[in-house]
């Protein structure tokens, strides 16, 4: 077994879990409840992507793009259709859960609908795909990219959070609601803001995917679900340095494990990862036993 090139491969997918992560972490944050549409958006984020250049001939970078901005206003629509209604009734979050779900479930057939349940790949010759020479381990030049943009729009949502208006609006409703109700903030549109930001992050994700491995269908955002939920609980719930964290934690365990293991070994042991946390530390590595949310 090659170390370092088992290093590489969790660290490129590392950052597209964590990428992915980041958009849970985010509606969790600001709203206290999960959005497991937010795998669906994923799936549709790399379509819409994929369209763009199927179609249009677009360039990958600008298809990229379209598909945050078209994921992103997914996730806005969803938040105003699948939550919204239920928060003004007072209906419990659990209500919204369960919205969150069959929102995925129709946005997923309403993706096989239109993209067929075909695996479907982008044009021949337009992902950089071999090897880069002279490295010690191998990497290509879409894992770099996948790598860097990545990890770039991660330090971005940092940014935005922690050094503009929008980002102190929003660690206000985090805080405290009706407070900053109160005190002239729009909760409703930082809710729909966050779900924005949710939703173009896992179109980011979704993209980044596909590129990675150049082979999409409507079912591709099932199996990262649950790596994202694992992801968010391991690094804390609501916490977006521990989404951060909690993404390169398991995909090195995944790729690790299909190093010292068969590949049909890594998702149970990334689940049994999940069950251990649950049980011994169900605040994740660095959350709070208290809810503070931010």
């Amino acid at each position: 077994m090659n170390l370092t090139q088992q290093i590489v491969n969790a660290i490129w997918l590392g950052s597209v879990y964590s990428l992915f992560a980041l958009g849970y972490a985010l509606v969790f944050s600001v709203l206290g409840v999960l959005n497991l549409a937010h795998s669906a958006v994923f799936t549709w984020g790399a379509f819409i992507a994929l369209t763009a250049v199927l179609s249009f001939s677009m360039p990958i970078p600008i298809a990229a793009l379209i598909g945050m901005l078209g994921a992103g206003i997914i996730s806005f629509l969803l938040e105003k259709i699948a939550f919204q209604p239920l928060r003004k009734r007072g209906a419990p979050r659990i209500s919204q859960l369960i919205s969150s779900i069959g929102a995925a479930i129709f946005l997923v057939a309403l993706a096989e609908r239109v993209f067929t349940t075909s695996v479907q790949r982008f044009p021949l010759g337009s992902i950089p795909d071999d090897p880069i020479p002279g490295l010690p381990f191998s990497v290509t030049p879409i894992q770099v990219i996948v790598l860097v943009a990545a990890i770039g729009l991660m330090l971005l949502l940092q940014a935005l959070i922690q050094r503009t208006k929008l980002g102190m609006r929003m660690r206000a409703v985090a805080y405290n609601a009706r407070t900053a109700s109160l005190l002239g903030v729009n909760v409703s549109r930082i809710y729909g803001i966050t779900f924005f930001l949710a939703g173009a992050l896992a179109g980011a994700a979704g993209t980044l995917f596909g590129l990675a491995y150049n082979s999409m269908d409507p079912s591709m955002g099932e199996a990262i679900a649950l790596k994202g939920l694992t992801v968010i609980v391991l690094g804390g719930l609501g916490n977006i340095k521990g989404a951060v964290l909690g993404g390169f934690i398991v995909a090195a365990i995944e790729v690790f494990s299909i190093a010292f293991l068969r590949s049909n070994f890594r998702d149970a042991i990334v689940y049994l990862l999940l069950f251990l946390i649950l049980l011994v530390r169900p605040q994740g590595l660095i959350g709070q036993k208290e809810e503070v949310r931010a």
